[in-house]
């Protein structure tokens, strides 16, 4: 058959309405040409060859493990892409997408689990589903976007509680009543740990539903990667679990641990559940080898712990503020953007490439750089890295960012407490 392409020129595009245009112009003409001195913050030098990239969140370093990408090719060899369908209509137990919600299942200690499209469509969905504008949802205010927008779509009351302050928490829920509280067991912007057993006493002694995205510590945390809430004993204390698989399991997908009574009510309630098509065959078949992967390969686990402790201990030694964050994400917070992206200019000179977090990713004035640490670096990539902080660090102008102002001020604030003690 001949091969015919037909080729159109391209069309000029309609002039927007004003009431678009102006978003778009403010966006080039504020954001950009002021906020970012001119050039999109995002854009920074192209990667050369023997750069160190600290940009995925291939926190163990699997994306390319033979076992993962054997299982994806033969799935697709033998069985294509599968049927286009809303998971709503694969009631059959013994489907694949199904065997792999328990295998996660059981892994996190949860009676069922349910696989969406994303992390992102996993938190939209559950919100919506238990939330609604009678119900105050406590967000911890550095909680995953996804997170914010379910509130936002189930038309619920957003309730921000300052991050990581259960006293905060409590005296917003002595306020407010009876509702949900969302949390991250791991932060994304300064890689935290959320402290889930006082979170979950709270929730508990005030009939709360508690929710933890566990997209950053799925994986990485516990004996065999079960995550913060199983390998912390909290299993009847949270409600829901969630995460993005996109993170450790190197999966485009989300996940919900929950009851079987309760996935059968989010299948019909859940919009994104609904209305998207189910994961295909060689994304399941992908899943379920990286599970085996993660919870075979403990060394990991181990090499990404020390690694971390490694580097978080030396870039304190030279003055870094990152001391809001323990665990394999290290933040750079310039708060400024424009800052920032110098921030970022000066690491790439150097070679060594992170992520720009800027809003809405981070709250105004609190952007960042974000190098994530993974399991596969080498002795000789994280001295690099040590050594390019160390050659560097005059250069970052540490004084002036909004992280070292934060820690200036809680340790002033914690000399007047001694004082009057």
């Amino acid at each position: 058959m001949e091969n015919v392409s037909i080729l159109h020129r391209p069309a000029k595009a309609p002039v927007l309405p004003d009431f678009v245009a102006r978003r778009v112009d403010r966006f080039h003409n504020e954001r950009v040409a002021v906020d970012w001195g001119g050039r999109h913050i995002l854009r920074g030098r192209r990667p050369h060859d023997g750069d160190l990239m600290l940009q995925s969140n291939d926190y163990l370093a699997i994306a390319g493990h033979p076992a993962i990408v054997e299982a994806q090719r033969t799935s697709l060899a033998e069985g294509g892409l599968g049927m286009m369908m809303s998971a709503l209509f694969q009631q059959d137990a013994n489907q694949p997408l199904h065997r792999a919600e328990a295998e996660l299942a059981r892994a996190v200690g949860s009676e069922d689990g349910i696989l969406a499209q994303s992390g992102f469509a996993a938190n939209v969905g559950l919100i919506q589903s238990i939330a609604t504008e009678r119900v105050p949802v406590y967000v911890d205010m550095l909680a995953h976007a996804s997170l914010w927008e379910g509130i936002r779509s189930a038309g619920a009351k957003a309730v921000s509680v300052l991050h990581n302050d259960v006293a905060h928490l409590e005296r917003q829920v002595l306020r407010n009543g009876q509702g949900v509280i969302v949390v991250d067991a791991v932060y994304s912007t300064n890689g935290s740990v959320a402290p889930l057993v006082e979170i979950a006493r709270v929730a508990r002694e005030h009939g709360c539903v508690l929710v933890v995205d566990e997209s950053h510590s799925l994986g990485t945390h516990g004996r065999r990667g079960e995550g913060l809430v199983a390998s912390l004993g909290l299993n009847d204390r949270v409600h829901f679990i969630t995460a993005s698989l996109a993170k450790a399991y190197c999966s485009r997908a989300g996940f919900i641990a929950c009851t079987t009574h309760f996935k059968d009510y989010f299948g019909c309630e859940a919009l994104p559940a609904i209305f998207s098509s189910s994961l295909l065959p060689y994304e399941l078949a992908g899943l379920s080898a990286a599970h085996r992967v993660i919870q075979a390969e403990d060394w990991r686990r181990r090499r990404l712990r020390g690694i971390t402790r490694y580097v978080r201990r030396e870039l304190t030694a030279l003055g870094y503020p990152i001391g809001d964050g323990t665990e394999q994400i290290v933040a750079f917070e310039a708060g400024q953007e424009i800052l920032t992206g110098r921030v970022r200019d000066i690491m790439e000179r150097h070679g060594v490439f992170g992520s720009v977090f800027s809003a809405p990713a981070t709250t105004v004035n609190r952007s960042l750089l974000r190098l994530t640490l993974n399991a596969g670096m080498s002795d000789t990539d994280v001295e690099r890295l040590v050594e390019v902080c160390r050659l560097a660090r005059g250069e970052m102008a540490i004084d002036s960012w909004s992280a070292t102002r934060r820690a200036q001020r809680e340790c002033h604030r914690q000399d007047a407490s001694a004082e009057v003690a």
